[in-house]
Order: C-alpha cells, then sequence, then structure tokens
C-alpha cells in the first residue's frame, strides 16, 4: 500500500489556459508553465491544457508545435464561444480526463508560475485555494470592474468574495465536479460563480495574495465596453442563477 506521502506526489494536476489570438504571448506562456506541469507531473499523467478558441491568428498552430518536443502539453481547438465558457469548457475537459486538481491561469503572461508553489502545498486544506490581486498593474478601469462586482455579488448573492475573477485558481477536482452544473452553459463568468456557490455551499475557501502584471504583448480582446456588456448581461442572470445555488445550499437540503 502506498504511504501518504507518496500519494500526495502522485496527484494529477491538469493546468487550464484559454487562449485567443495569443499568437505574441502563447510560446512564452508555455514556457513559463510547461516546468510546473513537469515538477507535477504525477507518473506523466498531468497536463498542461491550451484550449484555442478559434483564434483568427497562428495561436493553435504554435501550440501544437510547441506539444510535439513535450508530451505533457495537450493542444484543444475549439468554435470561439469566449473567454468564460473556454474556461467552463476547459474545467470539463480535466474532469472527464481524470484530474485530482485543477488550475486555471490565463495566456497574457500576466501571472507568475513561481507563485503556483504556494498554492499547491495548500491543496489538500481547501476545496479552492485562488489568488489575490494585491497592487495589479493592469489598469485602474479593471481594478473598478473587480471593486463594484464584489459590491455586486454581496448585494445579490450575499456573500463577501475579496477577488472573484482571478485567473490563478486551484481546484479540488471532486468539489468542482459536485457543483459545477450550477453554473449555466455557455455563461460568461464561471470563474466568478465558483468562489460564489463554494462560499454558500460551506466550501473551504482560501485566498493568497499574488503578483498581476500588465499584459506581455498582444492586444486584449475582452476591453472596458465588452466588460461592462457582460456584466450588465449577468447581473440579469445571477438572481435566477442564485435561487438555483441556494437551493442546494446545506441550510436548505433536508
Amino acid at each position: 500500500m502506498a504511504s501518504a506521502k507518496s500519494q500526495k506526489s502522485m496527484d494529477t494536476l491538469y493546468i487550464i489556459i484559454p487562449a485567443y489570438n495569443e499568437e505574441e504571448n502563447i510560446r512564452q506562456v508555455i514556457e513559463d508553465w510547461y516546468p510546473v506541469i513537469e515538477k507535477h507531473h504525477a507518473n506523466q499523467q498531468s497536463r498542461l491544457v491550451i484550449i484555442d478558441d478559434g483564434s483568427k491568428d497562428n495561436t493553435y498552430k504554435i501550440v501544437k508545435d510547441c506539444a510535439s518536443s513535450r508530451p505533457l502539453l495537450q493542444a484543444v481547438t475549439k468554435k470561439n464561444s469566449g473567454h468564460g465558457p473556454t474556461i467552463l469548457d476547459g474545467y470539463h475537459y480535466a474532469l472527464i480526463h481524470g484530474a485530482d486538481y485543477i488550475f486555471q491561469t490565463d495566456s497574457d503572461g500576466q501571472t507568475l508560475p513561481g507563485e503556483f508553489e504556494e498554492f499547491w502545498t495548500q491543496r489538500n486544506h481547501y476545496d479552492l485555494v485562488i489568488g489575490n490581486r494585491k497592487g495589479r498593474q493592469d489598469g485602474s478601469s479593471r481594478i473598478f470592474v473587480t471593486k463594484t462586482l464584489k459590491l455586486v455579488l454581496r448585494l445579490c448573492f450575499g456573500v463577501t468574495v475579496q477577488d472573484a475573477n482571478t485567473p490563478f485558481r486551484l481546484m479540488k477536482a471532486e468539489t468542482l465536479k459536485k457543483y459545477i452544473d450550477l453554473i449555466p452553459d455557455g455563461f460568461n463568468l464561471p470563474n466568478v460563480l465558483i468562489p460564489v456557490i463554494y462560499l454558500k455551499q460551506n466550501c473551504s475557501v482560501k485566498y493568497i495574495p499574488i503578483t498581476f502584471r500588465p499584459r506581455q504583448g498582444g492586444t486584449n480582446s475582452i476591453n472596458l465596453k465588452k466588460i461592462t456588456k457582460i456584466g450588465i448581461h449577468a447581473v440579469r442572470d445571477f438572481r435566477t442563477i442564485n435561487k438555483t445555488i441556494s437551493a442546494s445550499a446545506p441550510h436548505n437540503k433536508k
């Protein structure tokens, strides 16, 4: 029988990174994150999964080229559906393929792989370990959106989420599998709903401060106008979603 120490070292990790028109960044992002998946390869079962969201440039070609010499890198492409739905597709992909833990970050180079290890050491103690973007460097407008979102979530769901949409999060797959169906298919903000769901379900959530740099290259496909449009649409959905989440919460179960 395997010891507890050796069993922990075999935890399968899936790193999910959505990408859309990131040909300027994607090669460096792979070079940055591939050593992480190599370190936590779990007998070669872990994967770095880049999900191309129907890019119009060479993003997918670059990922495929990189995968030819990196056995733990999985290149996936799909019809364009947007950042949020692509993340959700990635989570389903990881669950189907047997991940024990799922980590998500973005393909714009704003996060640092060197900060992953602190999250990994906490994996057995929390259902969700999520980054709190302290001193973020991606512009005042986005900081304003994050603060507004925090208020909206408090008003709509009755929970306080420090930084709901951070693209730097580690999740226990078994917990995510229980609740992922509470997120509507095609919803634009699945990462926002996950901490909300977990808090209402009394799951364990920990925030760890992270560095959040400016975009390292290319153009952000999600501008302030698009963020505002997505946000207005999401708020309209929050009331309905809250009823579903609340109905499944522990205090409402008989």
